[in-house]
């Protein structure tokens, strides 16, 4: 009737999407626009929602899954469909392998147009499903807020990871009637668990009997918001604590109990471990021997049923929340005291192998030849970064000895190559770092350590840090190559011997490359270091400069390595 078309609002699919985003609480949008896509990222910045253009799909997926990891809330990467989708394919399976949260949205072709050989027609939902805890396509327009709905909520109930919902090109510019949409809600946080009440009393007497006992604290904890639960633990126990790579800061790795200096020993002879929110996967050495004791007792805590039990079968099992967990030990704790003590032969073997290794270290970082190696490098920006700053970190070398020389203070404020030991991650988390701290009143300065190599996975992103003036601050530790390279006049002498393809080491990376100049090309600021002194004085300028990116291209000698150590048989990245 007239009176119906007068009351009846349409309502296009871009914004049923939108507005469904913005009822789940989503913030930030990540993406490449191009068709079928582009009225998507329009509708999301009508209701409000930040939408950050990018250079990559993969960059732009790396980038939301790093908000959801850093608010617990996810965020979105918009993708075009066919190879775009295709190209976030690597952030996906990196979101879902670090347990962080994301919802990629993926654009498609029209309907009428399947199997007809349709501009960039592909498989996509079938193709998520590897890569992802949930992969739907609407099957109208009034469905897409509930599909929505479930996405975000899968990406983050249980364990978190990646969500895809599909989108054909017809229905985000079609309309319908918008009383016949169905609203969704939007959903709560998390429910949270315990672990069964006898097996934290079987868990504490087991800690009780511990001659050397061992936490672990995995980037798990960090999600859950454990830090404050986790440090009571530890000093209320007395225990030995060892971070895994983004479990560092959940307690400060300056804390007297952290015995990370001494990785190898505290893993090989601790006989009573206690898991928090880590897996015993590459990065632990599968808790087996050589590198376990053979003999030990794992305490393992994870919100996962699944990962108990996994390569080492728990002494205890402790399935719930790692925060609410660690809660249920403290009960028991604070009842009944117990403290390990700290003149014991555990606590001085520990420290006598920490000395040892920080010696090694300091003396390898007093090196004031030039080029410098990776240990001097890392002695001066350890000395004058924040405590608060949020470190970025990859590559091989690069991040391994970064991990060891720059501590972190603050729970989440490390990101690196993760589970996935993923290249090409840097410049999307810096960037998703840098957007969340300039909504917070305490804003925090964002580095991010990189390899020449990682470097080049990303590296055009620079331009959207430009474009956004995020003041992250891009140190590349540029050593000619992939683990190694060459210094100019090997390179030349190769270049003189014939066909490089066929010559040059696989390994090698351009001599002295100018990365800062591309820094530079987009307006931000870029150096050109050799020297420590002109390494202090680039890195306090950055510092002092709120206002745009910069860059720190800092050559180091090209056959610089990590120290030797007994045993160095596991891989480069194994932290």
């Amino acid at each position: 009737t007239e009176v119906e078309a007068v009351n009846m609002e349409e309502i296009t699919g871009a914004q049923i999407i939108a507005e469904a985003l913005k009822a789940q609480n989503v913030e930030y949008m990540f993406g490449i626009v191009g068709v079928p896509v582009i009225e998507v990222a329009m509708a999301v910045q009508g209701v409000g929602i930040k939408y950050v253009g990018m250079r990559n799909e993969q960059a732009a997926c790396y980038a939301a899954s790093a908000v959801g990891y850093l608010t617990g809330r996810p965020a979105v990467c918009l993708v075009v469909s066919g190879p775009g989708l295709i190209h976030a394919l690597g952030g996906m399976a990196n979101a879902n392998m670090n347990c962080w949260p994301v919802v990629v949205i993926g654009g498609s072709s029209d309907q009428n147009q399947e199997t007809m050989g349709a501009f960039q027609e592909f498989p996509q939902v079938e193709a998520c499903r590897l890569y992802s805890k949930f992969s739907a396509r609407p099957s109208s327009l009034e469905a897409i807020p509930s599909v929505i709905e479930k996405a975000v909520r899968s990406s983050i109930y249980g364990r978190p990871g990646a969500c895809y919902v599909d989108v054909s090109g017809d229905m985000v510019t079609a309309r319908v009637d918008r009383a016949r949409v169905r609203a969704a809600p939007c959903c709560p946080p998390p429910p949270v668990s315990l672990a069964h009440p006898k097996a934290v009393t079987e868990a504490v007497a087991m800690l009780k009997t511990s001659k050397q006992p061992l936490v672990i604290v995995g980037k798990g904890a960090a999600y859950s918001r454990a830090e404050d639960e986790v440090q009571e633990l530890v000093e209320l126990c007395g225990l030995p604590f060892l971070p895994t790579p983004m479990g560092k800061g959940v307690l400060p790795d300056d804390h007297p109990q952290c015995v990370a200096a001494a990785r190898s020993r505290a893993l090989l002879q601790a006989d009573v471990v206690v898991l928090l929110g880590a897996r015993l996967n590459w990065i632990l050495h599968f808790g087996l021997p050589p590198r376990f004791n053979p003999q030990v007792k794992v305490i393992q805590v994870d919100i996962c049923a699944e990962e108990l039990g996994n390569n080492v079968k728990p002494a205890v099992a402790l399935l719930g929340d790692i925060r609410n967990v660690v809660s249920q030990l403290l009960g028991c704790f604070r009842k009944d005291a117990w403290r390990y003590q700290s003149d014991t032969m555990w606590w001085r073997s520990l420290k006598e192998k920490m000395n040892a290794n920080e010696r090694m270290s300091k003396a390898l970082a007093a090196h004031s030849s030039v080029p410098m190696n990776y240990y001097t490098v890392f002695h001066h920006i350890a000395e004058l970064l924040p405590h608060d700053c949020i470190i970025v970190s990859e590559g091989a070398n690069t991040m391994d000895i970064g991990r060891t020389m720059l501590y972190n203070r603050l729970p989440r404020h490390r990101l690196d190559a993760g589970t996935f030991g993923t290249m090409g991650v840097g410049l999307g988390f810096a960037i998703a770092a840098a957007l969340v701290e300039s909504g917070r009143k305490t804003c925090q300065r964002v580095v991010c350590v990189e390899g020449d190599s990682a470097f080049g996975f990303s590296g055009m992103e620079v331009e959207t840090m430009c474009r956004y003036k995020l003041p992250v601050i891009i140190i590349v530790v540029n050593n000619n190559g992939i683990y190694s390279g060459v210094d100019p006049h090997t390179w030349d002498e190769l270049g003189k011997m014939g066909d490089l393809t066929t010559i040059a080491p696989p390994v090698t990376l351009l001599p002295e490359a100018r990365y800062d100049q591309v820094m530079a090309a987009f307006g931000g600021q870029g150096f050109f270091v050799r020297t420590p002194q002109e390494l202090r004085s680039a890195l306090q300028l950055c510092l002092d400069d709120w206002e745009r990116p910069s860059l720190l291209n800092v050559l180091i000698d090209p056959a610089s390595d990590r120290k030797q150590q007994v045993g160095n048989f596991y891989q480069s990245n194994s932290g």
